[in-house]
């Protein structure tokens, strides 16, 4: 095994080299030994350090115990099954890799990684969209269509191809730009194939890192920067959703999450919300578990997408569009104040 797997646990070589050797990861979890699992042990961290931070915590010392760290921590968060926990580790997992390449991918850094960007690009089929540029304001060309089908899961108005660039069917980007385009591939590639279907001998050996994790959810409280509930300016598939709920459907689960994902998001409790919805109580579910809802893209691709509006047409995400108007708004009351 070498350190680029360990630093890359996603990449196809780093699930060739633990096939290469051997490895059993069932084994390695259901470890009947009296001392502590280190495999264990780190991919629990890696889990719970992606609940609260957002990334998932300093590599193991040796490279075997933090390579398959990643296959167990991927088997941690399938046995626990939530939109919202596997959702947040994905993007955890994507954000360390970002932090990581931006790194080992600069010509004026020396490292013992052995892992080029090129090389990062053919492994996600991106080598054919992505060029080098002469451009005095971009570092990089991508294909309009890569970029549309990643660059969907970033928050930030500038990220809408209405506001960028586009010549002979690129979209010039940044250093910086590309390797936010680049952990979204990533994060795709994390999230691809959860929740895997994990055998009960291993959900029971992983018993105690399931109680740890569920505890540390029931104690995460995310960072909210919107203030203002204001329901005449949500986004057209959050009043959908909503007149659904008031005209007493039983949404499916996942348009649930992205339903009370995005409320909590913007700042209500599970009172405000079941209030807001027309229920009598905390009737909305999944609460407390407050992550921010997909991006437009995947509302689009669960049907949740619906009713666009032009506003629609030049934001990435729902919450994106809640910020958009609100900013165009000025100065609003807040519907909890009524």
């Amino acid at each position: 095994m070498k350190r680029r797997h360990a630093r890359y646990p996603f990449l196809d070589a780093a699930k060739e080299a633990v096939e290469r050797e051997g490895v059993d990861i069932a084994a390695v979890i259901i470890d009947d030994s009296t001392g502590p699992n280190p495999v264990v042990e780190r991919a629990t961290e890696r889990v719970v350090t992606a609940i609260h931070e957002g990334h998932v915590g300093d590599a193991y010392r040796r490279d075997r115990v933090e390579l398959v760290s990643y296959p167990v921590a991927r088997a941690l968060v399938s046995a626990l099954d939530r939109d919202a926990l596997t959702a947040r580790y994905a993007a955890a997992e994507a954000a360390t890799a970002r932090e990581r390449f931006a790194a080992d991918f600069d010509p004026d850094v020396v490292t013992d990684v052995d892992l080029s960007l090129d090389a990062f690009l053919s492994e996600f089929g991106l080598d054919g969209d992505v060029s080098e540029t002469n451009a005095d304001d971009a570092d990089f060309d991508i294909s309009v269509g890569p970029y549309l089908e990643l660059a969907g899961g970033i928050e930030g108005r500038e990220w809408a191809l209405v506001n960028r660039r586009l010549a002979d069917g690129t979209v010039p980007v940044s250093r910086a730009e590309l390797d936010a385009v680049l952990e979204q591939a990533v994060r795709r590639r994390v999230v691809e194939g959860l929740p895997l279907a994990v055998p009960d001998p291993i959900v029971d050996a992983l018993a105690a890192s399931i109680q740890t994790v569920e505890r540390e959810l029931a104690d995460y409280s995310p960072r909210r920067d919107i203030d203002s509930v204001v329901p005449g300016l949500f986004p057209p598939c959050m009043v959908a959703l909503l007149d659904r709920v008031r005209e007493g459907e039983d949404l499916p689960e996942r348009s649930a999450f992205v339903l009370t994902s995005f409320l909590t998001s913007i700042g209500l409790s599970p009172e405000d919300a079941s209030d807001l919805a027309g229920l009598a109580g905390d009737e909305l579910d999944p609460f407390p578990e407050a992550y921010p809802p997909p991006n437009c893209e995947t509302m689009a691709e669960q049907g949740d997408c619906v009713n666009k509006d032009v506003r629609c047409e030049s934001v990435p995400t729902p919450l994106a569009y809640y910020e958009d108007a609100l900013d165009d708004a000025g100065e609003v009351g807040d519907w909890r104040e009524r």
